[in-house]
């Protein structure tokens, strides 16, 4: 079962804004707003397929939020409110929801409990190898839906203190998608507030606004002014063009994480902006890899000045991590604090020399006749200090005595060669964005890839021990043991968070807010 991670730079940000509420007075704060307008954002990466169970990408994420809805919306400060139910109540095994009245798919088709209990029993079986399985649906959850009262009933296999809150958030596909996929993969059978109506592959794509559409969060109302009649979402891989584009009035928003957001900022363009995981380094584990030996990982954590390597990850704009889960979800204490080895290069030395890489001659490092290779794998769609990043991780273990080498990979690489077990990495650096501690689990305990989501094979008993402690207890209930699993994992050097990055997007003739996707579709308000 193989798996998409979750990627940071544009769309896939836990921390949920509440959707704005204008009223329909049309003008806000001296400004006023525009109906009839067509709504241009860019994202710098194509979304490939758009089936929402099949996909964890960023951009595809942004793209879905505006053509499906959930159960639920999470606001910017974590709270939970109805989206597709109005009312909800969950334990650790069991959840109902009491879906809305009146809510239709785009096709007209009214929206059943029946369909919503497919979507979970599609996602929640094991065999369908879903990306949401994990994400939002426990392996295994079954539901059953009450079509006359309206209720879908939900039961994990295992407990989730989350539980109610993680299916609450899974997008919902229409009868027609669940019965025939293939429509989802670049078209969308949802409930959402658009349709797509056009799609280009790695150009555009047009999305068109359903005026009967009147289920948003808040207080949305369908009549309420300045709301687009269609969205344009331009594919632009280059930040510096998007930001022209910006400028130029060409386009509306456009997230921008590189040096270009520095003159976008002189320009006192609105934005909104969030703090999600960036720099994470992670080891591969495997048998063979110098990952797999916890003094070599320590050593070379040590020999980082995560700090630096930060600072130029992020172009100078990051924030300290305090633990794997972004800002705004129910867990939010520093783990990391102390748990990192701190920056030394001599004890770096030292720990490699203990560990059997003795140095030659030449200062090149080797145990048994192999040589201390290390293979860098990181993405080129999160942003330019990528690169150099991975550069200078590769300077510094160079000159600890590791030959090292670097490889730059798409996102569909990080799918299969990374996340999918087929490549020989030794270190990425790859952020996993989650607002849950239950959605890491897969990812950091379990089966290896290809077999199971845990990419970097991962074996920390004290991980497991205090997850299933924390598994046990409803909600932040379970903190203290959540805060416990994060701590064994950086204690042993299993991964390495050390960079958060602040994300703007920037806008230009319309205001929005955010959800955990990017811009929120119902926020959006064009200027006229």
């Amino acid at each position: 079962m193989k798996r998409t991670l979750t990627l940071t730079a544009v769309g896939a940000l836990a921390l949920a804004l509440a959707a704005c509420s204008s009223g329909g007075s049309g003008a806000t704060n001296g400004q006023t707003f525009a109906n009839g307008k067509t709504f241009t954002m860019v994202l710098g990466t194509d979304p490939g397929t758009l089936d929402p169970d099949f996909t964890a990408i960023a951009s595809a994420g942004q793209v879905d939020r505006f053509l499906y809805d959930s159960l639920l919306n999470v606001d910017f400060s974590g709270t939970v409110s109805s989206g597709l139910a109005e009312k909800w109540e969950g334990t650790t095994t069991t959840a109902t929801y009491t879906l809305r009245k009146n809510v239709t798919c785009a096709d007209g088709s009214k929206l059943t409990a029946s369909v919503v209990a497919d979507n979970i029993n599609f996602v929640g079986d094991p065999k369908n190898a879903s990306t949401a399985m994990g994400l939002y649906v426990p392996p295994g959850t079954t539901a059953k839906g009450d079509d006359a009262a309206g209720t879908v009933t939900v039961t994990a296999a295992a407990p989730d203190p989350f539980l109610s809150r993680n299916v609450g958030g899974l997008a919902i596909v229409c009868d027609k998608g669940m019965k025939d996929r293939t429509q989802l993969k670049t078209g969308s059978v949802g409930t959402g507030m658009f349709t797509l109506t056009e799609a280009v592959a790695s150009d555009h794509y047009t999305l068109t606004r359903r005026k009967d559409y009147a289920w948003g969060p808040g207080d949305f109302k369908a009549d309420q002014a300045g709301l687009p009649d269609k969205v344009v979402i331009r594919i632009v891989g280059n930040e510096s063009t998007a930001a022209n584009l910006l400028i130029s009035k060409e386009v509306n928003a456009a997230t921008i994480v590189g040096p270009d957001r520095t003159r976008l900022q002189a320009q006192k363009l609105f934005s909104r902006e969030v703090t999600a995981p960036l720099g994470e380094l992670w080891f591969n584990q495997k048998a063979g890899q110098p990952g797999s030996d916890e003094a070599v990982r320590r050593a070379l954590t040590q020999a980082l000045d995560l700090t630096q390597l930060g600072q130029v990850l992020s172009s100078g704009s990051g924030k300290p991590t305090t633990g794997l889960v972004a800002p705004g979800g129910p867990c939010s204490q520093n783990t990391v604090g102390s748990n990192l080895p701190a920056h030394n290069a001599d004890a770096a030395k030292s720990g490699l020399d203990a560990a059997g890489w003795t140095a030659g001659a030449d200062g090149a490092r080797a145990k048994a006749g192999q040589k201390l290779s290390i293979a860098i794998f990181y993405p080129t769609s999160i942003g330019p200090g990528t690169q150099a990043a991975a550069e200078l991780a590769q300077k510094v273990w160079q000159g600890v005595g590791a030959e090292v080498t670097l490889r730059a990979v798409s996102d569909a690489e990080v799918g299969s060669l990374i996340v999918g077990g087929q490549g020989s990495w030794s270190v990425t650096l790859l952020p996993l964005t989650v607002n849950l501690p239950t959605q890491l689990v897969p990812f950091l305990s379990g089966p290896s890839a290809p077999n199971g989501a845990n990419f970097s094979s991962i074996n920390n008993s004290g991980y497991s021990t205090n997850v299933a402690a924390a598994s046990a207890l409803v909600g932040s209930d379970g903190c203290a043991k959540w805060a416990a699993a994060e701590e064994s994992l950086f204690q042993h050097v299993d991964l390495v968070p050390f960079v958060n990055s602040t994300v703007p997007i920037f806008g230009q003739g319309a205001n929005f807010e955010l959800n955990q996707n990017g811009v929120a579709p119902t926020s959006i308000r064009m200027l006229a």
